[in-house]
């Protein structure tokens, strides 16, 4: 890893600082989100140039900690009295627009698959197909909000084929990575995920693009049955 080109890390930076903004606008230019994620993200920074993720020997696997906090704050936003009130006020317009992060996202996988960080199978070359969200996202965003010329089912139908897609990549990652339950790429293992600033695709990305895909699947849902 050390060896990366700079430009790569940068991007990916950048990249990651979009889709914080994109996810704050969405929540109306919210200062406690940007505060929230902002100090989630330098946490983990901090954490990881201690080399504590590295260590992939350990029981359950340290990863967890990049991906569980996340995970346990989406499931506490859809099961509370005040989460719920937040995501559904959430803009659905900016949260799909936010999807638009999978292509630069992608596009680095690929660098990184060429510099033996990850494997293949987790590039558009292999078994990602992730970025198919990314590119038609503006076109969702367009036609389907915009120019209302999509109907809500069918942006519901994207949705969920996206986050097929975002579940497919996320499963094939972490079952590449050097963990104990590794089934996959084991001459190519994914160990970017280990080191800054790609920690923070599973600790920040992939989360809000999941969640960007519940709350966008939740209103739909709540609208189509309110008819």
């Amino acid at each position: 890893m050390e060896s990366l080109p700079f430009f790569i890390s940068a991007i990916f930076g950048l990249t990651t600082i979009f889709t914080v903004i994109l996810f704050a606008i969405s929540a109306y230019n919210s200062k406690t989100i940007i505060i929230i994620l902002s100090s989630w993200l330098i946490l983990q920074f901090l954490i990881s140039l201690t080399g504590f993720y590295q260590n992939t020997s350990t029981n359950p696997p340290r990863f967890l900690l990049l991906v569980l906090p996340p995970i346990l704050f989406i499931i506490g936003l859809f099961t509370t009295k005040k989460g719920k009130y937040f995501i559904d006020r959430l803009n659905p317009k900016t949260l799909t627009l936010l999807h638009i992060v999978r292509v630069p996202v992608e596009i680095v996988l690929f660098w990184l698959f060429v510099n033996k960080a990850i494997p293949k199978l987790m590039t558009f070359e292999g078994r990602n197909f992730d970025i198919i969200s990314g590119l038609t996202a503006p076109i969702i965003y367009y036609f389907g909000f915009v120019k209302t010329y999509i109907s809500p089912k069918l942006i519901l139908l994207w949705n969920i084929v996206c986050l097929a897609l975002l579940i497919n990549i996320v499963v094939n990652a972490i079952l590449s990575a050097p963990f104990k339950f590794q089934i996959f790429a084991f001459d190519q293992p994914n160990i970017a995920v280990l080191h800054f600033p790609f920690i923070w695709l599973p600790c920040c990305i992939v989360p809000l693009v999941l969640l960007s895909h519940l709350v966008t699947i939740r209103q739909l849902l709540i609208k189509e049955r309110s008819k």
